[in-house]
């Protein structure tokens, strides 16, 4: 079964050509199905291009998937035309308000990582959704700054300062070959990173309620469970495109910014090639091995989830 989408949000078309399954609301409507309601709140400054990385993933598995976009309240975006944040999305305050409910939710990242938790802008409003979770969510998938942001508030984990972002192509362990959401995946996987900070594997084992599913030598942990919050957090980016390193590396050269070149991500490391894409197959088990968590443990009824 495809993913339903609105037929004028252009991932719609994207993702057709791409051949990904995608079906128009009144299509959906025909079927005497329930999808299953996955949200994303998009926390992106690009949120065109994110909410079709995350679509093509969720997307790829055979159940239907009813897809729900979510801003926050009060803050604005200047990289995203205000027409489409008003057709597509909802702001959360309207979503908590009409009691909606949702088998899945996915947190993306934040540009913010510079800052404290608690000097982010829309920090109070963010504490409130992840409070939310836990009553109309029934698993959420929290990354990059947003699975830092969750985890830290749920649990105290600190975030830590790079002295030199992460940045490439890093291989993981499969640390927990048991676990549901690794079914099908290697020993060792590659997995994009992009950030200037970190959560520190001790950190992790300091917590027995937490546990390290991917880990690195190099960055750190990757993906760590939080049954007791119904969470997953992914510190790095199993969605990113296959140019999405590049179009980063590109924007902080144009600039000027300091940046060293991705590691393990262009052939021989040049710049001038065009760089491979080593975790699609990895990033579609992992979220298809999530969708099918979902779908083998959430109610039937959606009025009772968190009850």
């Amino acid at each position: 079964m495809p993913i339903k989408l609105p037929s004028d949000l252009p991932a719609f078309d994207v993702l057709v050509r791409e051949g990904v399954m995608v079906m128009s609301e009144d299509v959906a409507a025909r079927q005497d199905i329930r999808p299953l309601k996955i949200a994303l709140l998009n926390l992106m400054p690009k949120k065109i291009q994110t909410e079709t990385q995350f679509s093509r993933l969720i997307g790829a598995t055979p159940l239907q998937i009813e897809l729900t976009l979510i801003r926050m309240s009060e803050h604005q975006t200047k990289n995203t035309a205000a027409e489409h944040m008003e057709s597509f999305y909802q702001p959360f305050e309207e979503v908590e308000a009409s009691g909606q409910k949702f088998d899945g939710l996915i947190i993306t990242g934040a540009p913010v990582e510079h800052l404290d938790f608690d000097k982010v802008t829309y920090w109070e409003e963010l504490r409130r959704i992840f409070d939310w979770t836990q009553t109309h969510v029934h698993s959420t998938m929290a990354v990059c700054w947003g699975g830092m942001a969750m985890i830290n508030y749920f649990h105290g984990v600190p975030k830590h300062l790079l002295e030199a972002k992460a940045f490439g192509c890093f291989p993981h362990t499969n640390l927990d070959p048991t676990s549901p959401y690794l079914r099908g995946f290697s020993d060792f996987c590659v997995v994009p990173v992009s950030r200037w900070t970190e959560i520190r594997q001790s950190d992790i084992l300091a917590n027995p309620d937490l546990r390290t599913l991917l880990g690195s030598d190099q960055t750190g942990p990757c993906l760590v469970d939080d049954p007791a919050h119904r969470a997953l957090y992914c510190f790095n980016h199993f969605e990113y495109d296959s140019d999405t390193l590049k179009q980063e590396y590109d924007r902080d050269v144009a600039a000027g910014t300091e940046i060293n070149v991705p590691m393990n991500y262009y052939p021989d490391d040049d710049p001038s090639r065009l760089p491979l894409n080593r975790w699609r197959s990895h990033a579609h088990l992992l979220y298809g091995n999530w969708i099918n968590e979902l779908y083998q443990s959430t109610p039937y009824r959606l009025e009772d989830i968190g009850t």
